[in-house]
């Protein structure tokens, strides 16, 4: 019997996300995820709506018990070690198809479902928990090497009980076969619209480099900033701020930029630098969808976005020297800002909303797991 009925209605999804307590990419894939399903609703361990997009106030939004508690909602990591059990009281019955947005935890919500898991990465305090202790600190290392064990063991359940794995980058595919034994999909994550802009006062268009995010250690930015005070022509705006020390007056740090303050700062840049270690990225893709060029770090989903010579150039290595070595290739280049703004087409949220649709058709006319 043909299943073609489920094709004529949107089917009762349930969008599963680990937590909303930030502003970063993960949270806007689940934006996304809703905007492919009108009506769905998500559920989420702790969710603290001042910290994360205002979009998510427009949607039903389900937690758990631990985000009763202050603390979590100020930083989830706290609640480590209860999170597992936490999403292992979850259950969901009355939904087509639950699709989990998972950096570790939402994997592990039970249902009668069809399961699908968008990875953004296996869960990092498990299988990269070397990276994960550098950025977090002493507390996480000591729960993250008491509690391994045990989550190895309820992640990897957790993870076969999922019909289909996602994954938002093939560096990211290539750790869920690692980690589980099971291929992914690559579904690029959408990049963000931005159709609004705000000058921000005090900065001259065209006359400075872009890099986006925190000043922490694997963002790199404090090798950008060195590189950029090497070349005395140059400026550099960094929306996140500056590492700390001594910069010259002419790299200036910001705080608190607003999403229309950062479309005007892309969109008026020379060219962002992108040099942070990252799954996928999307700071490239937001530059992109405004006409400018991107120097990137040549790893990790930077390769599958950036294209030299068209989009903008690679930086070999996280170094100064090779930071300085892309902007002279750079300014000595030719970019067509049409071409750029095609480029980042591709990962629009219409393409990404019609490849998740897709894949939850295929999937609702296969059986799921018991």
């Amino acid at each position: 019997m043909s299943d073609t009925r489920s094709e004529t209605r949107t089917p009762r999804v349930v969008i599963a996300h680990d937590y909303l307590t930030q502003r970063g990419g993960a949270e806007r894939v689940a934006l996304a995820l809703l905007e492919a399903f009108p009506g769905s609703r998500m559920v989420t361990s702790i969710y603290a709506p001042e910290s994360t997009y205002p979009e998510f106030e427009r949607h039903d939004i389900e937690v758990t018990p631990l985000s009763s508690v202050p603390a979590f909602r100020r930083d989830p990591r706290r609640a480590l070690p209860l999170l597992a059990a936490a999403w292992a009281s979850v259950q969901v019955n009355d939904a087509d198809v639950v699709l989990c947005s998972s950096s570790g935890w939402a994997h592990g919500i039970r249902t009668t479902a069809p399961k699908i898991v968008y990875c953004h990465n296996p869960a990092r305090w498990l299988y990269q928990s070397s990276e994960y202790i550098e950025r977090h600190g002493r507390a996480q290392k000591v729960a993250s090497t008491l509690l391994r064990r045990p989550l190895v063991w309820w992640d990897r359940r957790a993870a076969a009980s999922a019909q289909l794995y996602l994954a938002n980058s093939l560096v990211v595919a290539r750790r869920v076969e690692r980690t589980y034994g099971r291929p992914a999909q690559v579904v690029h994550p959408p990049m963000s619209v931005r159709p609004k802009m705000d000058r921000v006062p005090g900065i001259e268009p065209g006359s400075y480099f872009l890099t986006v995010g925190r000043p922490r250690g694997y963002k790199n930015t404090t090798v950008v900033a060195e590189a950029i005070t090497r070349m005395p022509d140059e400026r550099l705006i960094a929306v996140g701020g500056l590492p700390e020390g001594q910069w010259p007056d002419r790299l200036r740090g910001l705080t608190g930029v607003t999403d229309a303050q950062l479309t005007w700062l892309y969109a008026n840049a020379k060219a962002l630098i992108a040099c942070a270690y990252e799954d996928f990225g999307l700071t490239p893709l937001e530059s992109f969808s405004q006409g400018t060029p991107v120097l990137a770090l040549r790893a990790g989903g930077y390769v599958e976005t950036t294209i030299a010579g068209v989009t903008g150039e690679f930086i070999d290595e996280p170094t100064a020297d090779s930071i300085i070595s892309a902007v002279r290739r750079f300014l000595v280049s030719d970019f067509d800002a049409e071409v750029i703004r095609q480029h980042a087409d591709s990962f629009s949220q219409e393409a990404f909303t019609a490849r998740i649709r897709d894949i939850v058709f295929s999937q609702l006319r296969q059986p799921a797991l018991t």
